[in-house]
């Protein structure tokens, strides 16, 4: 009876242990919680429309405000919080510029426990020409609050 037992509890074990290895391997990505993913997209819908208002401010208060903030564009990666906020304040100064932002993601899920990764299309109406592109974003959950560590955008003009 007793090896039974011990037979059962290793049993057990084993098929523990291969459940946790299968849940690291294989073509099946993290999810996130709804409340977590509810949470990224509403900040994100935020900076769409804090744009459409021509707030560059409330445009970058998804971004996690720190010197580690990496935004890497067409020239390259710029790194902290205060140096991105100053290459928008340059690129985009005024309303004609800055002209209509659309979002849509395309992917969403769940790095880790304190991490996502978003894949999505950006489309910028301007009268001096669209910009239309790709951004692929790092989110993390700092003092509880889901901000975009990492941003790497590339677009192109359409006249």
């Amino acid at each position: 009876m007793r090896s039974i037992l011990i037979l059962f509890i290793a049993t057990l074990f084993i098929v523990s242990c291969s459940n946790k290895a299968s849940e690291l391997s294989g073509d099946e990505r993290p999810e996130l919680s709804k409340t977590d993913r509810e949470e990224i997209m509403n900040t994100f819908m935020l900076t769409q429309e804090a744009w459409n208002n021509y707030d560059i401010e409330g445009f970058m208060s998804a971004y996690w405000n720190s010197d580690k903030l990496v935004f890497t564009g067409v020239g390259g990666p710029t790194y902290g919080y205060q140096a991105t906020l100053e290459n928008y304040k340059k690129n985009y100064p005024d309303q004609e510029t800055m002209g209509l932002l659309k979002f849509t993601v395309v992917d969403l899920y769940r790095i880790d426990n304190s991490s996502s990764l978003m894949i999505g299309k950006f489309y910028l109406s301007r009268k001096m020409g669209d910009l239309v592109g790709y951004y692929t974003l790092v989110w993390q959950k700092i003092d509880g609050k889901w901000k975009i560590i990492s941003d790497h955008s590339s677009g192109q003009l359409i006249k």
